[in-house]
C-alpha cells in the first residue's frame, strides 16, 4: 500500500516570553493513498499547525516528512504542485466571481486560457455552482462559498487535498452537501486529509482518525475500532458542584458492572456493562450517599468518549471554553 503522507517526529515549537511552547510534539503518522483521513481534536490541539507544516507553509522545528512521495524539507515546490489546500478562511477573491477565481487559479498552474475555462466549467458543474458561478463571491452564502473554496483547491487535479475545518460555521444542509462532495472526491481517487473538531463529521466521513490533544496523537484507528476500545455503555450523572465536591467515586466502583469512573467539573461519567439494568442501582446509591442529580443519561460510546478516556477531558468541553 502506498503512502500519501509519512512523517516521523514532526515537531513545531513557538516562543512566547522567551518560553518554548510545543504546538506539535513529535508526531509519527502515515496516511494511505486513497483514504479520507481525519485529524480530530479540540481547538488549539495543534491541528492547523500540523496541516500548515504538511502543506509547506510552516517549517518544522524538528522531524522529517514525505508528502505525495516528496521530502517536505528539500522538495517543497514539488509537494505544492501535487497537493490542494483549503484553509479555514478559504482562498477566493471576494470581489470576483467563482468562475473568474477558478480560471485565474488554473492559469497560475500553467493552463492555457481555453484549458482554464474548460477546467473551471467542469468544476462549476461538479460542485453545483452553476446558479451563482458568475456572481461575486461576496454575495455567496457560507455553504456556497465553501463549495467554491474546495473547487478552487482542485483546479490543478491534486493527488492529495487538505481541508482545514471544511464545514465550520455551516448550517446542517450545507454541511451535508460538503460531506457528499468529499465522499465523491475519494471515490474518484483523491486522498483527503481533513482537520475537524466535529465528532459526527469524523465518524461519518473518515476511513481512519487520529485524535490529537496538545500537539500529540493520543489514538489512531478507524472510528468504529476506536469506539470498540471503550467496550462499555456510558452513564453520565449530572450534579451541582456541591455534590461533585462530596462525591466519592469509590461508591460507584463498588458496583460489579462499573468498569471505570471519571469525575468531571459538573458530572461523573461511568463506563459500565448493561447500562439499562444498572440505572436503578445507581439512583439508589446516589440517594443513599446524599448526592443530588440534575441529569442522568445513558448512551453508547462516541469518539468524544474515546478522547475522554485517553486524555481525561472532553473534546466538546474543550471547544466550548
Amino acid at each position: 500500500m502506498s503512502f500519501a503522507i509519512q512523517i516521523k517526529n514532526l515537531t513545531k515549537a513557538f516562543y512566547s516570553n522567551k518560553k518554548e511552547v510545543l504546538a506539535v510534539n513529535g508526531l509519527d503518522l502515515i496516511v494511505h493513498t486513497g483514504e479520507i483521513f481525519g485529524f480530530l481534536g479540540p481547538n488549539g490541539a495543534g491541528k492547523t499547525t500540523t496541516m500548515r507544516m504538511l502543506t509547506t507553509l510552516l517549517k518544522p522545528t524538528a522531524g522529517t516528512g514525505h508528502v505525495v512521495g516528496y521530502d517536505l524539507a528539500t522538495q517543497a515546490e514539488l509537494v505544492r504542485r501535487r497537493i490542494g489546500y483549503v484553509s479555514q478562511s478559504g482562498g477566493l477573491e471576494r470581489s470576483a466571481t467563482a468562475r473568474e477565481n477558478l480560471i485565474l487559479q488554473a492559469r497560475i498552474f500553467g493552463y492555457s486560457f481555453q484549458e482554464a475555462a474548460d477546467r473551471a466549467a467542469r468544476l462549476i458543474s461538479a460542485f453545483e455552482l452553476v446558479d451563482f458561478a458568475d456572481r461575486y463571491v461576496e454575495t455567496y452564502s457560507g455553504g456556497q462559498r465553501r463549495r467554491a473554496d474546495i473547487a478552487l483547491g482542485l483546479v490543478h487535479k491534486p493527488k492529495l487535498l487538505f481541508l482545514d475545518e471544511p464545514t465550520v460555521g455551516l448550517d446542517p444542509q450545507s454541511r451535508a452537501h460538503v460531506w457528499e462532495q468529499i465522499r465523491r472526491l475519494r471515490e474518484e481517487g483523491t486522498t483527503i486529509f481533513l482537520t475537524t473538531h466535529y465528532l459526527d463529521e469524523a465518524d461519518n466521513l473518515c476511513d481512519r482518525v487520529a485524535i490529537v490533544d496538545r500537539g500529540t496523537i493520543v489514538a489512531l484507528d478507524t472510528p468504529s475500532a476506536l469506539k470498540r476500545q471503550i467496550g462499555s455503555d456510558i452513564i453520565t450523572l449530572g450534579m451541582p458542584e456541591t455534590s461533585i465536591a462530596l462525591c466519592d467515586t469509590a461508591v460507584f466502583s463498588s458496583l460489579a458492572d462499573v468498569r471505570e469512573v471519571i469525575k468531571e467539573k459538573e458530572s461523573v461519567r461511568l463506563l459500565v456493562r448493561q447500562g439499562e439494568s444498572l440505572l436503578p442501582h445507581l439512583l439508589r446509591l446516589c440517594d443513599a450517599a446524599g448526592l443530588t442529580l440534575t441529569t442522568i443519561s445513558l448512551h453508547h460510546p462516541t469518539l468524544d468518549d474515546v478522547f475522554l478516556q485517553k486524555t481525561g477531558h472532553s473534546i466538546t468541553q474543550e471547544n466550548n471554553r
